[in-house]
C-alpha cells in the first residue's frame, strides 16, 4: 500500500508496524517515512502528528488492512475474534488525524454470511464519526488491475462529510472476455511476462547461502517486466527514483527440493496442483493464483504456500513471487524465504494500490508531481535482522514470544487470552 501510494504522488508520513522485523524492512525502503513500532492500541493521532512533525497540517489519506485472519475464508471466521478489534481501532486513528479520505482494505470474508453484519457495522461507525462510505463498496481483484495473479480484496472508500467521495477505478484488464467483447480492456500479463526475463536460481551455488547475486539478466523482458525493472522514468509513476543497482538480482535464495520433490514438481501440469504438497503449478500463459503469507510464530511458523515454477521444477523464489505480486526489482524484502513470503502474501500488489490511489488523488482534486530528488535506500542489514535483533534496533520489546513445539497451542492460547484479559483491563482502567 505504501508503495503504490508513493506511486500515485503521495508523500507517506508515517506507518505503524507491531512486527520489529517487518518495520525494518518498510524502513529500509521508505527511508523517510516515520516509522512507529508499536500496536494501534492506545496510539493517538496527536502521537501520530508529533512523530512525523507535521503539526496540524491537514492529513490527506489514512490507509492500512487492519489484520483480519479472523474473517479470512481460510479460517474460522470467528465473528469475535479477537484479532478483528483492531478493525475498530482503525476507525479511531482515522477520526483523531481528521484524515480527509481513508482507504480500508480487508479480505473478501468480511463480505460473507453474519460478518457483513460487521461490515455494515462498521460503515454506520464511520457515518457517526463523520464520514460518508462509497457506496456500494467493493471487492476488488488485482488481476484487472495489470497484476498477473488473481487476488481479491475488499476496499472501502471514504471521505470527511462535504468532501467528494473518491470512486472505484475501472478496470483495465481482463482474463476473461464477456458478452460485450473486451469493452477497452487488455488481457493481464501472464506468468510468463512476468519471470520469463530472470534467471534460474538454480544456477548460482552463492544462492544456497545468500539472497542475492551479481548477473545479468537473461531474455528480453516483457513490457511489464521493464516497467518492474524501471528501465525509464516512466516505470517510477510519480514515486520518488531510488538509487540501486539493477544488476544485482536480489530476494533469490533457492530452495533445496529433495530429487523425490522435483521429480514430482515435474509431473504436475500448468495450472494444476502437486497432490502431496498441494503446491500450485504456475501457467505460462495464465496467471498466478494467490499467493498467501503463511502463520507467524505464534501460530506454528508455517511457510508460506509458495507455486511451482512453470518452466523449473522447484518454488518461486521471492523475488518471482514479488514479480507476480507487481513489486519492482528495486524493492527489497528479508532475506530469509520465510520472512520474505509473508511480506509479500500479507500486502497489496502495488499496481492496485496505485490505481486505488489515484482515485483518492482525484478525488482530493491534487494533481501529482514527479519528485526531483532521487533517494537512497536504508541501510542492507535492515533486511537479515532477526526478532531479537530488530527488537533491539527499534528499543521495543520482542512482540511475539518463540515456539514450544510440545505445548504450543496450548501457551498460544493462554498467551492470546492474557493478552486480551489485559487489554480490557487497560480500557476499564
Amino acid at each position: 500500500m505504501s508503495l503504490g501510494f508513493e506511486q500515485a504522488g503521495f508523500d507517506i508520513a508515517a506507518a505503524v508496524e507491531i512486527d520489529p522485523v517487518h518495520a525494518a524492512v518498510h524502513h529500509f525502503n521508505f527511508p523517510n517515512t516515520v516509522m512507529l513500532v508499536r500496536s494501534v492500541v492506545g496510539l493517538s493521532g496527536q502521537t501520530i502528528r508529533d512523530a512525523c512533525r507535521i503539526g496540524k497540517r491537514p492529513v490527506d489519506v489514512v490507509f492500512g488492512g487492519p489484520p483480519c485472519q479472523g474473517f479470512s475464508l481460510i479460517g474460522h471466521r470467528m465473528f469475535d475474534d479477537p484479532r478483528n478489534q483492531l478493525v475498530k481501532e482503525f476507525v479511531r486513528i482515522v477520526d483523531e488525524l481528521g484524515a480527509r479520505t481513508f482507504v480500508f482494505e480487508n479480505v473478501k470474508g468480511l463480505t460473507i454470511g453474519k460478518h457483513r453484519a460487521f461490515l455494515e457495522s462498521l460503515i454506520g461507525t464511520f457515518d457517526d464519526c463523520g464520514y460518508t462510505v462509497r457506496i456500494p463498496w467493493k471487492v476488488l481483484n488485482a488481476l484487472n488491475y495489470g497484476v498477473p495473479q488473481s487476488r481479491q480484496r475488499l476496499f472501502l472508500f471514504g471521505a470527511k462529510k462535504g468532501l467528494s467521495v473518491p470512486n472505484y477505478p475501472t478496470e483495465i484488464t481482463s482474463a476473461k472476455e464477456d458478452l460485450f467483447g473486451w469493452q477497452g480492456k487488455r488481457k493481464p500479463p501472464t506468468c510468463a511476462d512476468a519471470l520469463d526475463d530472470l534467471p534460474d536460481a538454480e544456477e548460482f551455488d552463492e544462492l544456497v547461502d545468500s539472497d542475492s547475486v551479481t548477473c545479468r539478466l537473461g531474455k528480453k523482458p516483457s513490457q511489464y517486466a521493464r516497467d518492474l525493472r524501471c528501465s525509464t522514468i516512466d516505470s517510477w509513476h510519480f514515486g520518488y527514483v531510488r538509487n540501486w543497482d539493477p544488476k544485482i538480482l536480489t530476494s533469490s535464495m533457492r530452495t533445496v527440493h529433495t530429487e523425490i520433490s522435483k521429480s514430482r514438481f515435474a509431473a504436475t501440469k500448468d495450472g494444476d496442483v502437486e497432490h502431496i504438497s498441494r503446491f500450485f503449478r504456475l501457467p505460462r500463459n495464465g496467471q498466478c493464483n494467490t499467493l498467501r503469507a503463511g502463520t507467524d510464530s505464534a501460530r506454528g511458523a508455517f511457510t508460506s504456500p509458495r507455486p511451482i515454477h512453470y518452466a523449473h521444477p522447484r518454488c518461486v523464489t521471492v523475488r518471482e513471487m514479488a514479480r507476480l505480486h507487481g513489486y519492482p526489482d528495486w524493492f527489497r524484502f528479508h532475506v530469509t524465504k520465510w520472512h520474505g513470503a509473508r511480506q509479500i502474501g500479507n500486502s497489496v500488489p502495488p499496481p492496485l494500490a496505485r490505481a486505488v490511489a489515484g482515485e483518492i488523488m482525484k478525488a482530493l482534486g491534487h494533481i501529482p508531481e514527479l519528485p526531483v530528488v532521487f533517494l537512497d535506500l536504508g541501510d542492507p542489514t535492515l533486511l537479515s535482522m532477526d526478532m531479537g535483533a530488530a527488537a533491539a534496533y527499534w528499543k521495543v520489546p520482542v512482540p511475539i514470544g518463540k515456539r514450544d513445539r510440545k505445548n504450543g497451542n496450548r501457551k498460544r492460547k493462554q498467551v492470546a487470552i492474557e493478552a486480551i484479559a489485559a487489554t480490557f483491563e487497560r480500557k476499564a482502567s
